[in-house]
């Protein structure tokens, strides 16, 4: 079972949003929060795989959750649901971790299935979401010198989560064990100074690694 807390302030979003997952064999809604304090105290309670989580909440907003939750539930995912697109709330977003960025027009088999596409490890964003990242990585940042610490087996790796690949595929891809993967998956992550899956496939879009990038 996925087990999904659902954070938003309106309480017929999330009524909404619990009648529907609960309809779901391998979803169990196991807490709701209506501002960001409280999501970051239910997420430490009840440990989800999965936090759908406004952006715009009471008393603390939903970058500052995000952050928080990462803290107190590592192994937590968290999906933004907002009706949101601005840069100044996208980009912060990701940059604090969050898995996936998807607007509440998203249609709700669109929806179950970004939660079971982040729980598998993967990342999901809103294709005009993607776009303005995209925009934002092409335009700062020192390019090259990260990528010059990753060793050629990383670089391969890095290439292909950036083609969308999950773990599995990869480790059938490159002959190796799927726990292989997962660790050169995390070092990679630690040398590029990035948080999920998501930021290194836009750095590997932004430095060249796919062709036709």
């Amino acid at each position: 079972m996925i087990r999904v807390l659902i954070a938003d302030d309106h309480a017929v979003v999330r009524r909404g949003l619990r009648t529907f997952l609960d309809l779901q064999e391998d979803i169990d809604v196991v807490g709701e929060a209506e501002d960001g304090e409280e999501a970051i105290a239910e997420a430490g309670r009840s440990r989800p795989d999965i936090v759908l989580l406004d952006l715009v909440m009471p008393r603390l907003d939903g970058v500052a959750a995000i952050r928080g939750i990462r803290e107190c539930s590592p192994s937590s995912r968290v999906i933004v649901l907002t009706s949101f697109l601005d840069d100044d709330k996208l980009l912060p977003a990701v940059r604090a971790g969050a898995a996936a960025y998807l607007l509440k027009d998203v249609q709700p088999q669109e929806l179950v299935g970004a939660i079971r596409t982040v729980q598998a490890g993967e990342s999901e964003l809103h294709p005009a979401a993607a776009a303005r990242v995209l925009a934002e990585l092409a335009d700062g940042g020192p390019r090259g010198e990260p990528r010059a610490a990753l060793t050629p087996r990383e670089l391969e790796v890095l290439e292909l989560i950036a083609r969308g690949l999950p773990n599995k595929l990869i480790a059938r891809e490159l002959g190796v064990a799927e726990k292989t993967v997962k660790t050169h998956v995390s070092n990679l992550l630690g040398k590029l100074g990035l948080t999920d899956r998501t930021q290194a496939a836009l750095y590997a879009v932004r430095e060249g690694l796919v062709p036709g990038s």
